[in-house]
């Protein structure tokens, strides 16, 4: 087997997961969520888009049920000792053989959790699944709560959220002499992802994001690539990647001589994530976070120009996306404690004179301050 982890550290996250299901009155848990079960065993793949699912019974019992496809890959990359297959086929409905495996486990007429707000989850999925399992027993949407026994990282995952980061810096260490005017942005994607392949790093859950001119107001990846004018703005959005662990930085580099609202807007920016780092602590909120950026900003007269979010927990994440569940948005209750790995960003669109600027960084949570995990400080890069 290829584990990235100990057995005791499994051994004690399966104990938190089967205390947690205990205090939710769950017979069983559906995991449906890649990131769970990678969490949970170790099983690392991509075939989470077809239909598997881990099983979890109260008593710590596991059983996979996926494609012959990932046999081998389960055995290869998980502790999961018992593995059923379904087998593809015209009309296939694996809840079927889902149905027929818990009625095996003795779990008929129980109270069985479902991941259902995942990317492994289909609306196909669901409804299929609804169908089958509704008079068998009864569903609960358990969609939060392997991902909050996440938010807390043990030493074993800080390490490698740490080796993360250091691959982060180097993707920028790699761009900053390739920025300039004339320069591609094609050239500069590549020596950011091959900084971090060289460095032993994953593939991120998600694209880079970069952006120039006016694809420098966009905080998504989009096809295409252009070279840099000799007044320019580009935005960047990456990740180090270490065992599927994710640490996350975000710049707006300015070419040429920088404009007064390219300042002004930088100001903004740096002055806000100071004033989050102030509240980035146990004893506050998500929210808490989100509304110390909104005031700023929009005392600022930013409103129309930031975003409703202004980051999130960081994690092992699989595509689509390398955002965990808990975001710094209006009202969100969870509570920050130590040792949480999360990922602060500013980020400004002013449309109307077409600027740009972004800065953002992965922290990790303390007793009191948060401590970055970047050695690039949040000083303004312009070329």
């Amino acid at each position: 087997m290829a584990l990235h982890f100990s057995d005791d550290e499994f051994a004690d996250r399966l104990a938190r997961l089967t205390a947690a299901m205990k205090e939710e009155k769950l017979d069983a848990l559906l995991l449906f969520a890649q990131e769970s079960m990678y969490w949970l065993t170790g099983y690392d793949t991509f075939g989470y888009c077809f239909f598997q699912t881990l099983v979890v019974k109260a008593d710590g019992s596991m059983v996979l049920l996926t494609r012959s496809a990932d046999l081998r890959q389960a055995r290869h990359t998980s502790n999961i000792e018992r593995i059923e297959i379904w087998v593809d086929r015209v009309n296939a409905d694996p809840t079927m053989d889902l149905k027929t495996l818990l009625s095996e486990m003795d779990l008929l007429g129980c109270r069985i959790g479902v991941e259902y707000d995942t990317h492994g989850m289909t609306g196909r999925t669901a409804r299929l699944l609804d169908s089958q399992l509704s008079s068998f027993g009864k569903l609960v949407d358990a969609s939060m709560l392997v991902g909050r026994l996440r938010l807390i990282k043990s030493p074993a995952e800080i390490a490698h959220v740490e080796r993360a980061a250091a691959l982060a810096d180097d993707a920028l260490d790699a761009a900053i002499p390739l920025i300039g005017p004339g320069a591609g942005e094609a050239a500069i994607l590549a020596a950011m992802q091959g900084a971090i392949f060289a460095g032993g790093g994953d593939y991120p859950a998600n694209e880079f994001i970069i952006g120039s001119g006016a694809d420098a107001l966009l905080c998504r990846y989009k096809a295409g690539r252009r070279s840099l004018d000799a007044e320019d703005q580009l935005t960047l959005e990456w990740a180090g990647v270490s065992a599927h662990y994710h640490a996350a930085m975000m710049r707006t580099v300015v070419i040429g001589p920088p404009t007064n609202r390219h300042r002004e807007l930088y100001s903004a920016c740096r002055e806000t994530i100071q004033a989050v780092e102030k509240v980035l602590r146990p004893g506050n909120t998500f929210g808490t976070v989100f509304d110390v950026h909104a005031r700023i900003m929009d005392d600022r007269g930013l409103a129309r120009h930031r975003l409703n979010a202004c980051g999130y927990s960081l994690g092992a994440r699989f595509s689509p996306s390398w955002m965990e569940q808990q975001m710094f948005h209006l009202g969100n209750p969870q509570e920050i404690l130590p040792d949480m790995s999360l990922f602060v960003h500013m980020i400004i669109m002013d449309s109307d004179t077409g600027t740009a600027m972004s800065l953002g960084q992965t922290y990790l949570t303390t007793e009191s301050a948060p401590r970055p995990l970047s050695r690039y400080g949040l000083d303004f890069i312009e070329i």
